[in-house]
């Protein structure tokens, strides 16, 4: 039945995260693939759900309140003007916003440029509408964006950049759209894009007349004292910016699928008319917890924020400790893209199998968010097989449990993640290195940080259990 398969489906390959997430499961390991939280969501937006249903919110429905508060959001954060009863398009989640902007603009064969590493979604909806992904890489380990890549990925085919999450689209004389897409903080790699960068992008948009569909979903998960910056407060962006987000990340609830996106009017009106036709209607009773979950205090979103960075303190320590290169330390989002060290033989796939195996955790390979149908020159593209992302969205004690498991034999990682011979390669994880990780190891690869875990620290969280499902982010 294959001949009866899409030309578009047909360019879709099955990932190798479906392999390990079996083998995950064979091995009862512990999830730090998926980003998702395995805390509970906030009490109070559950208990409106559950009033919503109850008060029979069940069937197809739009709720208005929610375009009124994303308007004076944005308006309120960023400066924009917008009109919430015709600039406005709910969703099922981010993800669907994202492929209704993308079916809203892209036509067959037009170009669409993708900064590197990148969020698989986003190609597949570009394939699937017909376009043709170019992929610009971030140039590690910074995950800095070189102005000269960028700029030179142009051709007369460009409809659309994708700057990871967010999107933006141009719209040249000859009638050719470009789109762009821009995700910051940037999934896998936790990176905040800069004023500067993102001033590239904007002048780039403007000079050729360009769109730009942003992907925010991480707009109130920053660390450091690093802001999130909207492409369309950028003079000239907000008549040409799409921007897409969602309820998932900041309240813990990525099973609800509640997502929207705020656009230029004729835009939003065709994203809202795909949306129709094929999911008619968000889930009812989230729209109407959403409404409770925007009340939520500032206090809510500090708290959200620090614990997160707190998180992030704590899984960069232990894998440093255990031997990984971390060079880059997550400005937002709840991902760390860690580098194997130089002396490990294994790619990330094998090394991830005996993460699996060995350790009992999961992860996932780099090399599913990188690409090489690059439409500039990469030169070594040799570190695609050298990253692992690890998610941190975990309650404290199921990284402390974590921190239990990557034990081994008395040596570390870099000692022992090398080829043994011609044909075996070996790894797995040191005891005393994982221990020294938690209980005071300082690690030199985090500029500037000093990476210390004390007893007390990790006897709290690892006798953390009950007591953080029930409090963790309420």
């Amino acid at each position: 039945m294959e001949g009866k398969l899409s030309r578009a489906a047909k360019k879709l390959e099955s990932s190798p995260i479906q392999e390990l997430s079996l083998l995950a499961q064979r091995c009862n390991a512990i999830n730090l693939a998926e980003g998702f939280p395995d805390f509970p969501a906030p009490s109070h937006i559950k208990n409106a759900a559950v009033s919503a249903i109850l008060d029979d919110f069940n069937q197809y429905r739009h709720v208005q309140g929610i375009c009124d508060h994303l308007a004076n959001k944005v308006n309120e954060m960023h400066g924009l003007d917008i009109n919430p009863l015709t600039d406005i398009a709910i969703c099922c989640g981010q993800t669907e916003a994202f492929a209704a902007a993308v079916f809203a603009t892209i036509d067959q064969g037009d170009e669409v440029i993708v900064f590197d590493p990148s969020y698989e979604t986003y190609e597949t909806c570009i394939i699937l509408a017909g376009g043709v992904p170019v992929h610009v890489p971030l140039d590690p380990p910074q995950w800095t964006l070189d102005p000269s890549k960028f700029l030179g990925s142009f051709t007369e085919r460009t409809k659309a950049i994708v700057l990871n999450r967010a999107p933006v689209f141009e719209r040249s004389k000859a009638v050719k759209k470009r789109l762009q897409f821009s995700n910051s903080p940037h999934n896998p790699t936790g990176k905040v894009f800069s004023k500067e960068e993102l001033e590239v992008i904007a002048k780039a948009c403007c000079s050729r007349n360009c769109l730009a569909i942003t992907d925010e979903v991480y707009e109130h998960i920053t660390y450091d004292d690093e802001k999130h910056i909207s492409l369309a407060s950028f003079s000239g962006m907000q008549e040409r910016t799409i921007i897409t987000s969602s309820l998932s990340k900041t309240f813990s609830v990525t099973g609800w699928r509640i997502g929207w996106a705020i656009a230029p009017t004729a835009i939003a009106s065709a994203m809202r008319n795909i949306h129709i036709r094929i999911t008619d209607s968000a889930p009812a009773p989230f729209q109407e917890a959403a409404l409770t979950a925007f009340r939520s205090p500032p206090e809510y979103f500090e708290t959200l924020r620090r614990d997160y960075e707190s998180k992030r303190d704590y899984i960069i320590k232990l894998l440093a400790g255990v031997g990984f290169k971390i060079q880059f330390k997550p400005q937002g989002a709840f991902f760390l893209f860690a580098e194997l060290p130089d002396n490990c033989a294994l790619s990330d796939v094998e090394f991830v199998k005996k993460l699996i195996v060995e350790a009992g955790v999961v992860a996932v390979p780099g090399q599913g968010f990188f690409h090489t149908n690059s439409g500039v020159s990469n030169g070594n593209l040799n570190y695609h097989k050298r990253y692992i992302r690890f998610a941190f969205c975990k309650s404290d004690a199921t990284l402390a449990a974590v921190a239990e498991r990557f034990v081994s034999d008395s040596v570390s990682l870099k000692e022992v993640c090398v080829e043994q011979s011609s044909n075996t390669k070996y790894c797995h994880f040191g005891k005393a290195l994982a221990h020294r990780a938690v209980y005071g190891y300082r690690s030199r690869n985090v500029r500037g940080n000093d990476a210390r875990m004390s007893p007390s620290r990790l006897s709290k969280v690892s006798m953390a259990s009950d007591h953080h499902h029930k409090t963790d982010h309420n």
